[in-house]
């Protein structure tokens, strides 16, 4: 049996009209695993996670085949508005009250790193699919979280080393004034001068919030930069890009949208956003296993959109949890969630969506990251095909080397 409903913060109940009725069936079903997705549901990150990511981890339940299972999921969903103080305060009360088992999504950087010290500090299980920051496996680790999808070192060296080999060789960027647009600025910043490369300057800019960008495309074209780099995501970056458009920078500086996902691409149209570089550990039309998935998953999603990265990270994360959890035993995997975490490095996962590949002791998940270019609009055959496959880089090379990453309870 599968439960949805959202809580906290006003937010209001969906797929479960008759509440109690179905808590009554679930417990009739044996023990339930509480699955809180924690994520941006109104502002600049919607599109990027919110409700297509709920959509995602309802279809690992159906595709894990949870009913017959002998255990019931419970998924509550919640908005933390892009706020660390918000997004701990959930989860907080999500541990206290709702006794979640596991914490899923968080995009935000900031947001990210306050639910992680929660979900150490109440012994929870915490899978993080959309916040970037390296430092969820670097020196602010935890042996309770693990980070799915993709982190600012994998999109640095990836988007960002491929940019520079393609002749963009000085930079200028615009960066999000909190953790993940710093550390994806020093990040890239660190690969362009590594490759030969120049930075020319940086302005930072409030997040959230901002919508005009005009002052800061004049800095920077005033740089005389080869390079706008935008260390930003979802409608910061897609504003960004149509902007720079609108003011001709296109003609003058290579666009290096560091996080920028299919989602954006749509939003943007092909013509805009024609022959640009972005790197994506997901793209629904990569093989038949993800074209079979975002099959089965696109009726859900909002509006009838593709699954991004992001939110089939979401999926591909449940999955590997709800295998784990059945394999230890649903009490045991409840009862200590550092010992979940630690039987799901130590297991092999392989799914649909992102293939197969393991996690390491810091928590990394090393999956392939794929470098891809935006098509020109004749290139495009059909709706969402919008990527040509430039480069992969395998999962044990994309990321950061364990050894370098600080993380206090690994020993190397």
């Amino acid at each position: 049996m599968v439960i949805t409903r959202r809580r906290m913060l006003g937010s209001t109940l969906i797929g479960a009209s008759f509440a109690g009725a179905l808590a009554r069936r679930a417990a009739a079903a044996g023990p339930v695993l509480r699955i809180g997705v924690m994520n941006d549901m109104s502002g600049p990150y919607r599109d990027v996670s919110g409700p297509g990511s709920v959509a995602c981890v309802n279809q690992a339940l159906e595709d894990f085949g949870v009913p017959g299972k002998g255990f019931a999921v419970e998924v509550l969903t919640a908005d933390h508005r892009n706020n660390p103080d918000v997004g701990a305060t959930i989860a907080r009360q999500w541990c206290d009250r709702e006794n979640i088992d596991m914490i899923l999504d968080v995009p935000t950087s900031s947001v990210a790193l306050a639910v992680a010290n929660i979900c150490r500090e109440k012994n929870r299980v915490y899978i993080n699919s959309g916040g970037g920051t390296a430092e969820l496996t670097g020196k602010q680790c935890s042996p309770n979280t693990i980070h799915w999808a993709y982190d600012t070192y994998m999109l640095a060296k990836s988007t960002g080393g491929a940019t520079v080999k393609a002749g963009g060789t000085s930079w200028y960027f615009l960066t999000a004034d909190y953790v993940f647009g710093h550390n994806l600025q020093d990040q890239t910043s660190a690969v362009v001068k590594a490759a030969g490369g120049t930075v020319l300057g940086a302005s930072a800019y409030p997040f959230p919030g901002t919508t005009d960008f005009s002052s800061l495309m004049l800095k920077a074209q005033a740089s005389g930069a080869k390079v706008l780099g935008l260390a930003n995501a979802g409608d910061d970056t897609v504003n960004c890009i149509k902007q720079a458009h609108e003011f001709g920078l296109t003609q003058s500086m290579q666009v290096a949208g560091l996080l920028l996902t299919i989602s954006g691409v749509h939003a943007l149209g092909l013509a805009v956003a024609q022959g640009t570089l972005l790197t994506e550990p997901f793209y629904w039309d990569l093989n038949d296993k993800t074209r079979a998935f975002s099959a089965r998953v696109q009726p859900k999603m909002p509006a009838g959109a593709k699954p991004n990265f992001e939110q089939a990270g979401c999926y591909s994360a449940t999955m590997h949890y709800l295998k784990v959890a059945a394999a230890m035993g649903i009490d045991a995997a409840k009862q200590d969630g550092r010992a979940t975490v630690a039987r799901m490095k130590a297991t092999p996962w392989e799914d649909d969506a992102y293939g197969s590949g393991h996690i390491r002791e810091d928590g990394r998940n090393l999956n392939p990251a794929y470098l891809f270019r935006v098509k020109a609009p004749a290139e495009s055959k059909a709706p969402w095909d919008y990527y040509t496959l430039v480069a992969t880089t395998p999962g044990d090379q994309a990321f950061r080397p364990l050894a370098e990453g600080g993380c206090p309870f690994i020993h190397t």
